[in-house]
């Protein structure tokens, strides 16, 4: 019997660690899973906090999930499903990674099945990664079976509106997920996966049903179009100076980039699918230290992160002592940063991803 494959795609920092850690405890019951993560970059720090679940890990940290997939990604997945016979494995790609590559991947070995195709997406940053990194970001939406929204539970409904406009332009057929996980059963998110056309067997139904009311229908769509206008422009200028500014900032970063770049993909990514690999647009650190931080110290320097000049930083995590005999975790993606204790690990980690990052300055920043 073929061996089901789960894969949870999502950008850097969307969430996709905390929603597998959310199905393992609750959605895959009884059933034995193997867990395969793809980390961009030298350290694998995902790894200690999946442990604790009691899951198998293998985590390759060969770079970007390109050149993985070209040859041992292959191997990896056969040597898993002979050495553990799971009934389901479960793949964590790089957050930098296309969806299309993976799945294309995963079908080329025998014995698997494509169950789940699954792209986290942070809502509140729909919008400027979708910008900033097209190419991308939009392979992953595109190539999606269900679409799952994080950090949707503080968020204004016109960003949430947005971001969900902006997704139905490139995916108009998954099924989108907006409800506040913490609101859903892991079940019921897992049956979503498992079950992706239910929304448009719905939509299907519902169309035969108003069918006869399709001119009224179509007036009130326009309607609402131009109300939602008329809402993004007014955000535009009064609410979020500070988003105002990231998006400039970033803009520019984008621009940089430009110049480096012969096939002009940034203006047209659609016509070159396929062209750019992770690593010759993300750059990743990682250091190992023995250094012992305070909670305070790690906080400031990851305020710090947001507001000075390390070029783009997309999401740093880590796991280092603690100057109190304790160990501090810790998550970092723009504007947002988790920092708590945790277990030990046999030394202290720290990984920054981001697109034209100063090195010499994380390091500086982090006094490592």
């Amino acid at each position: 019997m073929a061996t089901k494959v789960d894969i949870f795609s999502g950008f850097l920092g969307a969430g996709k660690t905390t929603l597998i850690k959310k199905l393992i405890s609750d959605g895959y019951q009884g059933q034995k899973l193997v867990l395969i993560e793809n980390e961009f970059g030298q350290i694998g720090i995902d790894g200690g906090f999946l442990k604790e679940a009691g899951i198998e890990i293998t985590e390759m940290n060969s770079g970007c999930i390109c050149c993985s997939l070209v040859g041992d990604f292959g191997t990896a997945l056969k040597e898993v499903i002979d050495k553990f016979s799971p009934d389901r494995i479960l793949i964590e790609p790089s957050g930098v990674g296309k969806l299309s590559d993976v799945v294309a991947a995963v079908e080329k070995v025998e014995g698997t099945e494509v169950c789940g195709t699954v792209t986290v997406i942070d809502a509140s940053k729909c919008k400027i990664y979708l910008k900033n990194f097209k190419e991308f970001y939009e392979n992953q939406i595109k190539y999606a079976g269900t679409i799952i929204l994080s950090r949707t539970g503080n968020i204004a409904q016109e960003k949430l509106d947005t971001a969900i406009s902006l997704i139905r332009e490139i995916n108009d057929h998954s099924q989108v997920i907006t409800t506040p996980w913490e609101n859903l059963s892991g079940t019921q998110i897992r049956e979503a996966i498992e079950n992706p056309l239910t929304a448009d067997d719905m939509a299907a139904a519902l169309l035969e049903a108003e069918q006869n009311a399709h001119h009224h229908h179509h007036h009130d769509h326009e309607h609402d179009h131009d109300e939602d206008h008329e809402h993004e422009h007014e955000h535009h200028h009064h609410d979020h100076d500070e988003d105002e500014h990231d998006h400039e900032h970033e803009h520019h970063h984008d621009h940089d980039h430009g110049p480096d770049c012969t096939c002009g993909c940034h203006d047209h990514d659609h016509d070159h699918e396929g062209h750019h690999h992770a690593d010759e647009v993300f750059d990743s650190i990682g250091f190992e230290t023995s250094k012992k931080f305070s909670e305070a110290s790690i906080r400031a320097a990851l305020e710090e992160l947001d507001t000075g000049d390390f070029g783009m930083i997309l999401r740093a995590k880590g796991i280092v002592a603690g100057e109190d005999g304790k160990w501090i975790h810790f998550d970092y993606v723009p504007g947002e940063a988790d920092v708590r204790n945790g277990g030990a690990d046999v030394t202290g980690k720290l990984c920054v991803i981001g697109s034209k990052v100063d090195k010499a300055a994380v390091a500086a920043l982090f006094g490592v």
